[in-house]
């Protein structure tokens, strides 16, 4: 490969680097005081990094409950993760629906802050995990 040639992302780095762009608009989201839309922007992150596991795996599914049922089987229950990486999902998904869909959510910057801990670790640990399984 020569200098300013780039090849191109697979679809679960693809993933994986929106999960992080995502991580970065729900903290300048929370520092401008928009609670609700940091929980969206931290749900969907997360989102994201299942989806990205999933692809890895052979899994691709159309709808959210699918994604987060799915990843609950093949990674937390199998330990393959830390379940409450499912768990936090889980959490963020109930998160985002009261932000989205309520006219006072009443999130708080300490909801967005637990969930941005729980989002990065998350990503931790999937890129962790992709790596353990890549072949050297």
């Amino acid at each position: 490969m020569y200098a300013g040639k780039q090849s191109p992302l697979t679809a679960s780095e693809a993933l994986l680097a929106k999960a992080e762009r995502y991580l970065r608009s729900a903290q300048l989201l929370a520092a401008d005081g928009d609670c609700d839309s940091a929980a969206s922007r931290l749900y969907y992150a997360m989102f994201y990094i299942a989806e990205a596991l999933l692809e890895v795996v052979g899994m691709s599914y159309s709808s959210h409950r699918a994604v987060i049922s799915a990843y609950g089987q093949q990674f937390a229950k199998t330990q393959l993760l830390d379940p409450r990486f499912h768990q936090a999902l889980l959490g963020a998904f109930s998160q985002r629906q009261i932000g989205d869909y309520t006219t006072d959510a009443g999130l708080s910057l300490q909801d967005i802050e637990t969930m941005l801990v729980d989002a990065q670790d998350f990503l931790a640990a999937a890129r962790a995990w992709l790596a353990q399984i890549k072949p050297a």
